[in-house]
């Protein structure tokens, strides 16, 4: 394929990150993310095919897009999933291949972990809420807690690293845990991520009052870490903090921890990301109210510089920002389980 044009937005922000939902089903129920029963899924002939998701996938790619992060919904649930890995990895565009990166429940990952590391899945970021059964099913609605944490370790023995463990802190449930949930990962070599909960939830229950902020989460890590800022984010949604006990601040880093602070510290102005919906949208902000549709001119024998034109076309409407804190915010009609993360 002919070099295309580099994915540059009207801000001057250069696009190398992809995020492909895969499928918006999801074998766990997290409260800020999906309500318990009645999701409306979205119609199974308008998913994308594996040779239509690689097909969007290699014109990205050779636009200027460097990393793939599958999503979901849970991507595990597809079944085509090593399949979908190995064609990812295989592409090549001006910055060579595309390094291929999950986030999952882990969930599966007992199983499949070895799988996808040979067919060239280079990492996994795996979401982790709690250590305490109980609570797990109180978060997540399902006893998955023993197949979450088998998963992580399958990640970690398939040398799928740097692992990332993603955390949601939910007022009045689990930020009681937040030291314990760093203390783990610390001690498996892992990096947890504290994730501001953003307006993305099925029922759209979410209020500010109720979200526990990045400062927050600082205060309730200092009890027991001093945390020293690292610098050279770049375009990164977590900031990173080496972790020292607290006290001692001139011993050895025990490891690192980021925060995504998406909603109180918005790191808009370096976002290098775009993303596809399963059936085939494009979007060019997690928060975006507009989408671009590629599904439907790909099955009409659109050619690549044809879906290219399309792709460039959404992100020349790419706003500076996601506006969450303007007072005509609007959150967008698609769940984060049908976007994906």
């Amino acid at each position: 394929m002919r070099r295309l044009p580099l994915l540059v937005d009207p801000h001057g922000r250069e696009h190398r990150d992809l995020r492909i939902s895969l499928t918006d089903h999801c074998n766990l129920r997290c409260t800020y993310c999906m309500p318990e029963q009645g999701v409306p899924w979205l119609p199974k002939a308008t998913l994308l095919a594996l040779p239509e998701l690689l097909a969007i996938a290699e014109v990205a790619v050779g636009a200027g897009i460097s990393e793939i992060r599958l999503t979901g919904g849970e991507p595990l649930l597809r079944r085509d999933i090593v399949e979908i890995v190995a064609g990812l990895a295989a592409l090549s565009g001006p910055a060579g291949r595309p390094e291929v990166s999950m986030t999952t429940n882990g969930i599966g990952l007992a199983k499949l972990a070895g799988a996808l590391a040979e067919a060239g899945l280079a990492r996994v970021n795996v979401s982790l809420d709690t250590l305490r059964p109980d609570r797990f099913v109180q978060l997540a609605r399902r006893d998955r807690l023993a197949d979450t944490l088998a998963g992580i370790e399958a990640s970690l023995a398939a040398g799928l690293g740097p692992l990332k463990l993603n955390t949601v802190l939910m007022r009045g449930i689990n930020t009681d845990e937040a030291v314990d949930l760093l203390r783990h990962a610390l001690g498996i070599g892992a990096e947890l991520r504290f994730i501001e909960q953003m307006p993305l939830d099925a029922g759209h229950t979410w209020t500010r009052e109720g979200m526990v902020t990045a400062d927050e989460t600082q205060s309730l890590l200092a009890s027991a870490f001093d945390l020293r800022a690292l610098p050279g984010r770049g375009a990164a949604p977590a900031e990173r903090f080496e972790v020292r006990p607290v006290g001692s601040p001139d011993a050895e880093p025990l490891g690192t921890v980021g925060i995504i602070a998406s909603v109180t510290r918005p790191f808009c102005g370096n976002c290098d990301r775009l993303r596809l919906t399963a059936d085939g949208q494009l979007r060019n902000c997690l928060f975006a109210t507009g989408e671009t549709d590629l599904r439907t001119p790909l099955r009409s024998g659109a050619s690549d510089e044809e879906l290219t034109a399309l792709i460039h076309e959404n992100l020349a409407a790419k706003l500076p920002g996601h506006g969450i804190n303007d007072p005509d915010f609007l959150q967008p009609r698609r769940p984060m389980s049908a976007i994906g993360g």
